[in-house]
C-alpha cells in the first residue's frame, strides 16, 4: 500500500463566475481508478475557501492513504466558487498519475483549469499549481 500526498500551492487567473464580486474559490480533489467500467474512488478532499480572491495562495496538504498503485489512477481537480445555495463551477482538470513517474521527491505540477469541462466561464489562463509525492 502506498500514500499519495497532494500539496495545493496556489491558483492563478481564475474567472469570476457569478458576476457578483470576486470569486470565492476552493478545490475539490478526487482520486479514482480510471477503468472502462466501475471506477473505484480512493477518497475526496476539499480545500479551504479563499474569499474574494482570483489568485489565491493555499499551501494546503491532502493525503490519500492505502492506495494500491498509481497505474490506473486519475486525480480529478475541480475548482468551484463558493456561493449561497449551489456553488458555481470555475473549471477542472484531470491528472493521470501513471504518466508522472512520481516518487518521494515532490513533483511540481502546473495545469490549466479547463472551464469547458464543467460549464465555467472562459478563462484559458486559469491554472492550478500542485506538488505531488508518492511513497510505497
Amino acid at each position: 500500500m502506498g500514500k499519495l500526498t497532494v500539496n495545493l500551492d496556489k491558483m492563478r487567473n481564475l474567472s469570476d463566475d457569478d458576476g457578483m464580486g470576486r470569486s470565492d474559490p476552493y478545490v475539490k480533489f478526487e482520486l479514482e481508478e480510471d477503468n472502462t467500467f466501475l471506477d473505484k474512488s480512493f477518497g475526496k478532499k476539499k480545500s479551504t475557501v479563499k474569499k474574494g480572491d482570483c489568485n489565491p495562495d493555499y499551501d494546503e496538504v491532502f493525503i490519500f492513504d492505502d492506495v494500491t498503485s498509481l497505474d490506473t489512477l486519475t486525480l480529478n481537480v475541480q475548482v468551484k466558487d463558493d456561493d449561497i445555495g449551489k456553488d458555481d463551477a470555475i473549471g477542472e482538470c484531470k491528472i493521470k498519475l501513471s504518466e508522472l513517474n512520481l516518487s518521494s521527491e515532490p513533483t511540481e505540477i502546473e495545469r490549466v483549469v479547463d472551464p469547458k469541462m464543467k460549464g465555467g466561464w472562459f478563462s484559458r489562463d486559469a491554472k492550478v499549481f500542485l506538488r505531488l509525492t508518492w511513497e510505497e
